[in-house]
């Protein structure tokens, strides 16, 4: 199962505005840091093995660069465990 280009846009939106890495105390949706679109490509990917399954895939999938480049992370390891279920909230709406 893959989405559409509306579905496709429409979950990036959602991505974006209710998802955010935490570094200290400082929050930073993932459309302010510009990795909305890699998530949602890669939620996409995945969505045929479930919602559980294609949330933790994307988010290891996703790499992270800091300090210029020197150094990636996965996404997963830069967002709080609560945003992770947010994912699983809005991916479940996909998986029909």
């Amino acid at each position: 199962m893959t989405l559409d280009a509306a579905e496709l846009q429409d979950l990036k939106g959602l991505i974006a505005d209710r998802l955010y890495i935490q570094v200290a105390s400082w929050h930073l949706y993932l459309g302010d840091a510009g990795l909305a679109e890699n998530l949602a490509l890669e939620c996409n990917a995945y969505l045929d093995q479930g919602v559980s399954v294609a949330a933790r895939k994307a988010l290891e999938s996703v790499q992270v660069e800091l300090a210029g480049g020197t150094t990636r992370l996965p996404l997963a390891r830069l967002m709080p465990s609560g945003q992770i279920y947010d994912l699983e909230d809005i991916l479940d709406s996909y998986c029909r």
